[in-house]
């Protein structure tokens, strides 16, 4: 059956508490980050990331401390990313508990920074998220939360980053993110296809199908969601047994 995919709940930061929006935008509240993490180690979640979206001089030192009490409180890996700009971050967060760190618009604009990451602290502790839509002409990378269009091609970038040394893909497809309508199964197939590392799905999550098709069409190794976890929309006992039944390999 290969390896076990992975169920991975995610949750952004803001100001000390996790939130959830639609496409980037219209945040609400959704509890206690250290609690709802504890939860979900509990309910069997495989693994956890954490984001801190409004990453200023303050907002990390919020988040640092977190990180620190999630880390007493869960026994499955974590990652965490948001504001991570130079190895001195990475270190203070791998420091305070955290398994992994997550770059996004950083690695972006300093690539150089992923070959840094993984020579320094290894391949495994360096995920590239990747925030993606698709526009007219293809599948655009986008910085600082969705609100800027880079020139970078989704492919061409999570090809460059595999070769820098990040040891997985975070894609989350902004056109689906929050929408619950699936997702993005065939950007998620091409991405399985032309790299070797692990590729997570992110973005439209609304039934547990959608994680089914994740793995089946889009040869996912994981699947993130935020809002179906949060909200108690679909509890993770339920989904993996939904998903052993239809023959997917996943840890019960």
């Amino acid at each position: 059956m290969g390896l076990a995919k992975r169920i991975i709940p995610c949750l952004d930061v803001k100001d000390g508490e996790t939130v959830k929006g639609t496409n980037f935008i219209n945040l609400r509240k959704a509890g206690d980050p250290v609690e709802l993490g504890k939860a979900y180690s509990e309910a069997g979640a495989d693994e956890l990331v954490f984001l801190d979206i409004t990453a200023s001089f303050e907002g990390r030192k919020t988040f640092t401390e977190m990180v620190t009490r999630v880390a007493a409180e869960i026994n499955i890996p974590f990652t965490v990313g948001g504001g991570i700009n130079e190895l001195s971050d990475v270190e203070r967060l791998l420091y305070a508990g955290a398994d992994k760190v997550s770059v996004n618009s950083s690695a972006i604009r300093h690539p150089q920074l992923l070959d840094e990451i993984s020579k320094r602290f290894g391949s495994q502790v360096c995920v590239c998220a990747i925030d993606a839509r698709y526009d007219e002409d293809g599948w655009h990378c986008y910085l600082k939360g969705g609100r800027e269009r880079t020139g970078l091609g989704l492919f061409e970038w999570a090809k460059e980053a595999q070769e820098r040394g990040a040891g997985e893909i975070l894609f989350t497809s902004m056109n689906h993110d929050g929408v619950k309508t699936g997702y993005a199964n065939e950007a998620l197939a091409q991405l399985a296809a032309e790299l070797s590392i692990p590729v997570i799905a992110s973005g439209g999550a609304g039934a547990k199908e959608h994680f089914r098709d994740a793995f089946i069409l889009g040869h996912a190794d994981a699947a993130l969601a935020a809002s179906v976890f949060h909200f108690g929309e679909i509890p993770i006992p339920d989904l993996k047994r939904y998903l052993r039944e239809e023959g997917i390999n996943v840890r019960i």
